[in-house]
């Protein structure tokens, strides 16, 4: 006599839960519908147009951040290496070459859900480019890394997953045709404890 709305029950309970379960899967993924992927690097150029697909506006509404316009700038973030092996904290990394045209950039260290992480107090966890060292040719190297190291070196937490994120400002890159055509600085792993 029960066993009929216990069945229905837990029926709807299973479609409710994978249904939900799938939707924050996908709002919480950080590659999908439009990404553009350069080596290691991504980045959502349409994310923050009128055009975003209905994933990309709900990833936006849910993180509740001002998002930057495509006219004002690109945001990429590398979760792997060169190699496709993803960034382990206990790793030390380098991250060479030139950004793409920009007027300003940033580098930093996130977690997953994007925050900044900060480590302890005043140690470098940012660089941009103003205060990054350059070779003569202009471009520069960057070592991400939880242990002390020399030159431009960006500390990390050894205990916390971490992906980076470089962010362009005021660059041509941003405009449709060119995205696809920059060159983005390698990002190799140097050796691990």
């Amino acid at each position: 006599m029960l066993r009929l709305p216990f069945l229905v029950a837990l029926a709807l309970l299973t479609a409710f839960g994978l249904g939900i379960g799938s939707a924050v899967g996908m709002l919480d993924a950080s590659s999908g519908f439009g990404a553009i992927r350069l080596g290691p690097w991504a980045a959502f150029p349409e994310a923050q147009t009128s055009a975003a697909d209905p994933y990309a506006r709900s990833h936006r509404a849910r993180a509740g951040k001002l998002l930057l316009a495509t006219a004002e700038g690109l945001q990429f973030q590398a979760d792997v290496d060169e190699d496709g092996a993803r960034l382990s904290p206990r790793c030390t990394y380098a991250m060479d070459g030139l950004t793409p045209p920009a007027r300003f950039w940033t580098l930093y260290a996130a977690n997953r859900d994007m925050e900044p992480l900060t480590p302890a107090e005043n140690l470098p966890a940012a660089f941009n480019a103003w205060n990054v060292l350059r070779r003569p040719d202009g471009s520069f190297r960057v070592l991400i890394s939880a242990e002390a190291q020399p030159g431009n070196w960006l500390a990390i937490r050894r205990d916390t997953a971490f992906r980076l994120v470089l962010t362009l400002l005021d660059t041509p890159t941003a405009g449709s045709s060119g995205v696809l055509e920059i060159k983005m600085p390698k990002l190799t792993r140097v050796s691990c404890s």
